[in-house]
């Protein structure tokens, strides 16, 4: 057995003459945050329901931190939090009651529980309403929450199925900042998405698939490089003159720049050191940099020219 924490094997699930998941086989690294991309009905709620013993596979088998899902499922999930479709509360209660609900659930001491649950909300912004009832919180809070209690063992590995859906625009940019907050914790996270600008705002890894089979599934980077290029959009405050383009081009890997709307789109060649170098050199300049990230646009090529090749 791998040390991956995440291991599926030829996972499938057949519903009559409907094959939702298709002999799919996926390795998760430790402390990744790998987006499951894929359109409305591939197979990710299902891949993830199979993965936390929702419902039963048709074949093929998970591992969790090396323990078998089916045959184990108690000790699989021991170190496992999870988000799953819509979370469901009791919402006479509190936050603070519902935590010590779940706690006492999965056997926690009431010790521990108080002090999880205090970190929790702290970090789920949520301290203030740690007293209020849920029934009084907006669906984003009450995501927070739920996401929250999904923390509340110290699992090392979280699912987390479409957690921004539904969500109006607040709602979601504070869900992912939360999300964003996690990945600085020894985790291994694998989120189900069909938002493309979700996965590159918050995954290092993606696997995409499409009628239950994977695609591909590789570093965010690999991915989205063209021809071992990547593209970089640069924000600066300064204009950008012909000349500011030129010295941009002057810097070592870089193979083009151009001014687009506003803002830099700079193409170059090599891996995270290169682009550490890259921000270096435009911070030097004294540009006015505000803002850099990478092009979603070349996701959403690799993730449409995939899908296109699937229909």
């Amino acid at each position: 057995m791998s040390d991956n924490p995440i291991e599926i094997q030829g996972l499938s699930k057949v519903y009559g003459e409907f094959t939702a998941v298709d002999n799919l086989t996926l390795s998760i690294k430790k402390n990744s945050f790998t987006g499951l991309l894929g359109p409305n009905g591939a197979g990710k709620s299902t891949t993830l329901k199979i993965i936390t013993n929702l419902i039963r596979k048709t074949s093929g088998s998970v591992y969790l931190n090396g323990v078998d899902v089916t045959t184990n499922p108690k000790e699989a999930l021991l170190g496992v939090g999870t988000v799953v479709e819509t979370p469901e509360f009791y919402l006479y209660l509190t936050p603070r009651e519902s935590m010590q609900y779940i706690g006492k659930l999965i056997g926690m001491t009431n010790e521990s529980i108080a002090a999880e649950t205090d970190e929790i909300l702290h970090t789920m912004k949520m301290s203030e309403w740690a007293d209020s009832k849920l029934g009084t919180f907006s669906k984003g809070m009450r995501q927070r929450i739920a996401i929250g209690q999904s923390l509340l063992n110290s699992p090392n590995i979280i699912f987390l199925d479409e957690p921004t859906s539904g969500l109006d625009p607040r709602g979601m940019a504070e869900t992912r900042d939360i999300l964003k907050a996690l990945r600085s914790r020894d985790l291994t996270i694998l989120m189900s998405s069909h938002l493309l600008n979700e996965v590159s705002d918050l995954c290092d890894r993606v696997a995409m698939i499409n009628h239950g089979r994977l695609l591909i599934h590789d570093d965010f980077d690999k991915i989205t490089a063209h021809d071992g290029n990547r593209v970089i959009k640069a924000k600066v405050t300064s204009d950008i003159s012909q000349e500011v383009l030129d010295r941009i081009r002057a810097i070592p890997n870089v193979q083009s720049a151009e001014n687009f709307g506003g803002e830099i789109d700079i193409r170059m060649v090599g891996g995270n050191t290169e682009q550490a170098q890259l921000l270096s050199s435009l911070y030097s300049m004294d540009l006015g940099l505000y803002n850099l990230s990478g092009d979603e646009r070349m996701l959403e090529a690799k993730y449409l020219d995939l899908i296109k090749e699937t229909r």
